[in-house]
């Protein structure tokens, strides 16, 4: 499996962004789908997840405006991102894993594949 993450940019806070990972490869069906981010000298960190079955996972610095979600004919998930603030400026990754299970975890470790990262920035 191969992910492509683009759509970040530069943007005011309280702006808005859509991301979006195509993935490629044998299936897309069966896969948790996450996004993590990471900021210069921090360690990469959860921002949101979407299990097999579609349950959703948010972290609460993003909880209530972000929303993750998937179009399965089109192997591609998105990441909606309003109101936005300046802390949310980061590297963002988009990350797969083909699992049975109905959840998804919100640690780098578990997934298997990555992709090459969008860069996301929110002026103040």
């Amino acid at each position: 499996v191969q992910l492509q993450a683009y759509g970040g940019g530069l943007v005011q806070a309280g702006g808005s962004l859509r991301l979006s990972c195509a993935a490629s490869g044998p299936t897309f069906s069966g896969f948790a789908m996450a996004w993590f981010r990471q900021a210069p000298g921090k360690e990469r960190e959860f921002v949101t997840a979407l299990s097999r079955t579609d349950s959703t996972y948010y972290d609460d610095s993003v909880n209530g405006r972000f929303t993750i979600s998937r179009d399965a004919a089109k192997s591609t998930v998105y990441l909606q991102m309003n109101s936005l603030k300046p802390e949310d400026t980061a590297v963002y990754y988009c990350a797969a894993k083909s699992s049975l299970s109905s959840i998804a975890r919100n640690f780098p470790s578990w997934y298997d594949y990555w992709g090459q990262g969008t860069q996301v920035t929110v002026s103040s």
